[in-house]
């Protein structure tokens, strides 16, 4: 059998060029692209219309109101203030004793507001993802959804009904021989009326997003778990609690954004001149400020400085919670 050898090139001589490969078409702007899609979907790209509407008018648009806690603001007069006054009104809260006893008192309500309420919707929806029988979960579901429904009205006036003088709670506490306490007029139960109250009508509502989350964790991680001898709390440590990590910080940014703004309307319902020590807020403190006073410039400045408060916080939590666990909202 005979081989055929190719002769190499004689000494001297190039090799041949490269054989030229089509080019790429450039890819279309992105802009072109998000035009087709604006056209061929512009029905759903038209609901998100009104919803921007609302946060532009409600929300951004008043953003330009903040220029009075630069300005002294008279009624009557132009909208954005008479008179350019610089930081006046920032000395002056900041330099104010009451406005530090509330400051105080945002941080207590709002701290613990997010080590209790926070926590108990997870805990709940563990406890609910490991009832087997429907008619008891959705029992259950129903009565501590219930509670997120009720106006803030009803939920004070309830509150305030139980824990009168002559109310239920005090009528169990004479039946053990304990005289009557006053619990909306003493200073020292406010936070746990509000902080018991807030998990009351908040718990069960809470726990829907992490129920939802919970049917996303793969079933072959728990099969997995128990081959390797894991127990239910070990499964719920090891597979349950990091399936849905992600939403947990989630919301934990958002509970973090949202430290200072306890919340307004609760407060407003439940506290009395008599309370003041341990209940006054940023946010009832600028209505009294601003409404009832009529001292929209110092105002304005408080709640400024809370925004900006806000805004550290819910920037902060995002970048931490990036760097340390991989989870962040942008």
């Amino acid at each position: 059998m005979s081989t055929s050898i190719t002769p190499a090139p004689p000494p001297g001589t190039q090799d041949p060029p490269p054989t030229r490969t089509a080019p790429r078409r450039a890819r279309p702007p992105a802009r072109t692209g998000w035009r087709r899609a604006l056209r061929r979907d512009w029905q759903l790209y038209s609901l998100a219309v009104l919803p921007l509407l609302f946060f532009l008018v409600f929300r951004y648009l008043p953003m330009i109101g903040n220029v009075i806690a630069f300005r002294r603001f008279e009624p009557g007069g132009s909208v954005f203030g008479e008179q350019w006054v610089g930081l006046r009104y920032v000395e002056m809260f900041l330099t104010d004793p009451t406005f530090w006893q509330v400051f105080r008192n945002t941080l207590w309500l709002g701290g613990l507001t997010l080590v209790f309420c926070f926590p108990i919707p997870i805990v709940l929806a563990l406890l609910l993802n490991e009832v087997r029988r429907r008619s008891l979960k959705r029992f259950v579901q129903s009565v501590s959804y219930l509670p997120h429904f009720l106006s803030m009205v009803i939920v004070a006036g309830l509150t305030m009904q139980m824990l009168a003088t002559d109310g239920p709670v005090n009528q169990v506490l004479e039946w053990f021989g304990h005289d009557p306490i006053r619990f909306i007029q003493e200073p020292e139960w406010f936070r746990t009326i509000y902080v018991g109250s807030e998990i009351w009508q908040t718990a069960g509502w809470g726990t829907i997003l992490y129920l939802a989350a919970l049917t996303t964790v793969d079933e072959e991680l728990y099969e997995a778990a128990r081959i390797d001898g894991a127990n239910r709390w070990q499964q719920i440590w090891h597979v349950t609690l990091p399936g849905i990590r992600p939403t947990m910080i989630t919301l934990l940014i958002l509970n973090i954004g949202t430290f200072m703004a306890v919340g307004f309307e609760k407060v407003l319902l439940l506290y009395n001149p008599l309370t003041y020590q341990t209940s006054d807020v940023i946010s009832t403190y600028v209505y009294r400020t601003g409404v009832e006073s009529s001292s929209f410039s110092y105002a304005a400045a408080i709640g400024l400085f809370e925004a900006i408060i806000g805004l550290v916080l819910i920037v902060s939590a995002n970048q931490f919670s990036r760097r340390t666990v991989g989870t962040s909202l942008w």
